[in-house]
Order: C-alpha cells, then structure tokens, then sequence
C-alpha cells in the first residue's frame, strides 16, 4: 500500500462533509499488525482497530490552497506501544462511528517507528502536494 485517500472520505470532501481548515483533524499512529487497510470500503475511525491506535494528536495550523491539504509538524507526546507503520487521518466529531476516515499514509519518513516513551515528530513533506492534494 502507499499513501491514499480514502474512497469515502475523497466523497466527504466533495459533497462538504469534510472542511479541512475548519474540522478538527485528528492524526492517529496505527499498528498495521492489527489493521488492515481498505481504502474502497472503511469510511470511520471504527473500522480501525482500537488496538491498531497507538497515539493521536489533532492537527494545527491546517490550510488549503489549490486542493493542496496541508498542517504545521506534529508532535505525538510520550508515545507507547507497539511498532507503528502508518499514519490515519481523521475528521474528528468526538465519536468514532462518525468519525470520517480521511488518508493514509504508510511511506512518510520515520516509519516504520519503535515507540520508546518519547515524543514522535511527524514532519509533513514540504513539496509540491504537503500532506495530499486533491
């Protein structure tokens, strides 16, 4: 796999379910040992395991320009668990059966990552498409 939308949040999105700047976006450290993508057919946080959800934080600083999605460097504090081998993006509504599964991402820089107690700096790519481009 590598990173993607997924197939129901892309319709979020299109529809105006999903206002990136304005929704709170959650990132989520995800174990692949306990999930499984799929990308045609998940549509909420409750299709990810809870035991897949290593470490969350909620993404700051968003924008969008040109469909170029993008949010300021985040930092997943004190972070425990098993080995994390992919990053989910989340809109956030406080409950995950309505929770819109937005991306994934599996091929950012520093994963795989060995959870040791510290903070995790996920640094977004700084080039032409940021986090993803629609």
């Amino acid at each position: 796999m590598s990173n993607a939308l997924y197939d129901k949040g892309r319709n979020a999105f299109a529809t105006g379910d999903i206002d990136w700047v304005n929704d709170t976006v959650n990132l989520y450290l995800v174990d692949t040992e306990d999930y499984t993508v799929d990308l045609a057919a998940h549509e909420f946080l409750s299709a990810v395991p809870a035991a897949a959800r290593v470490a969350n934080v909620a993404l700051a600083g968003k924008t969008a320009v040109a469909g170029v999605c993008d949010a300021n460097d985040a930092i997943l504090s004190s972070v425990t668990g098993d080995v994390s081998e992919a990053l989910v993006l989340v809109k956030d509504t406080g409950n995950e059966t309505t929770s819109r599964l937005i991306a994934y991402i599996d091929s950012a820089t520093g994963l795989p990552v060995t959870p040791n107690g510290g903070d995790i700096t996920i640094t977004w790519d700084n080039g032409a498409n940021k986090i993803f481009k629609l």
